[in-house]
């Protein structure tokens, strides 16, 4: 395998979190299983929630950022009716509902929530106000002012089950989407209240359920190359000059890099597909680097090659 700067593993794991895991625990599994500290996620997943788990590893760690702000997509159960303290199945019941509604009320009123819409963070969210993360406060027995903050859902389909008032939910949204906000905005929309239960992430833009790895495979072999991390993004490749002068960190000539189009931003691979840097658009036709991952020459595409 291929090495960076600095010794150890190089990529980026699709993980199938499981149940009763937070995110974190996941990270300590792969730093264990990998023998490396250097191991992060993009997109948190609460405990109860399962499902596509992005893990960067060695130089990716730096790329995760870019992978947070891909679109997302997940199934779950709505439940009507109910709500709860959280807005999902894991917290207290705080109201009840009697709702009779018809599986076109429903959908239209999920219709109503697709789009760019504001959107309020549950109280149980990791969003700060005041310089405190509201699920702190949450845990304190406060509730504060949130102000409501653009989202963008492309999808959002309901179809009915053989219970009245469960909903199958699939979703696709921006980064920064709280389904659990969206089941409890479509219960009032429908004149009472809801949660959500059996939240699933299936994927987070490119990478999906179908290439996850269960936390207990994760291995060296089953990781990305680095180049792969970002295969979401327009890639352009660079001859031996040009990568040297990215290696370095240069702010270049859009032309110089062969980005005459698009905003960007770009992974930059060397002639070979290994990933040096990601550049990004900077002023007066030139674009600057974001994240240089790699010396230029020194190639370090570990795991599968991709790219």
């Amino acid at each position: 395998m291929g090495r960076g700067a600095r010794s150890g593993p190089d990529g980026l794991v699709v993980v199938d979190k499981p149940p009763g895991w937070t995110s974190h625990d996941v990270v300590a599994k792969c730093r264990k299983l990998l023998g490396t500290r250097r191991v992060g996620h993009s997109g948190t997943l609460d405990p109860d929630a399962t499902g596509v788990l992005l893990v960067g590893v060695g130089r990716v760690t730096r790329l995760l950022r870019f992978l947070t702000a891909l679109p997302k997509s997940y199934t779950c159960e709505i439940v009507l009716g109910v709500e709860t303290s959280t807005l999902d199945a894991s917290g207290e019941v705080t109201a009840t509902h009697a709702m009779a509604v018809t599986p076109d009320d429903v959908r239209v009123a999920a219709e109503a929530l697709t789009g760019e819409i504001l959107q309020v963070p549950p109280m149980v969210s990791a969003v700060q106000v005041g310089g405190r993360r509201l699920h702190e406060l949450a845990r304190e027995g406060r509730e504060v002012e949130r102000a409501p903050r653009p989202v963008t859902v492309w999808r959002f389909e309901v179809t009915p089950t053989g219970d009245p008032l469960v909903y199958q939910a699939s979703v696709t949204c921006s980064s920064g989407t709280y389904v659990r906000s969206l089941a409890a905005d479509l219960g009032a929309a429908l004149g009472g209240g809801a949660h959500l239960r059996h939240l699933r992430r299936t994927a987070i833009g490119s990478f999906t359920e179908a290439e996850a790895w269960p936390v207990e495979q994760v291995g060296p072999e089953v990781l990305l190359a680095p180049a792969a991390a970002l295969r979401d993004y327009p890639q352009v490749r660079v001859d031996e000059r040009v990568a040297a002068e990215v290696g370095v960190g240069k702010v270049l000539d859009r032309s110089r890099l062969g980005v005459g189009e698009g905003e960007g931003p770009w992974a930059v691979l060397d002639a070979g597909g290994a990933l040096l840097a990601v550049y990004e658009l900077h002023r007066a036709g030139t674009v600057k680097p974001a994240v240089v991952v790699a010396p230029a020459g020194r190639g370090s595409s570990g795991g599968r090659a991709q790219g």
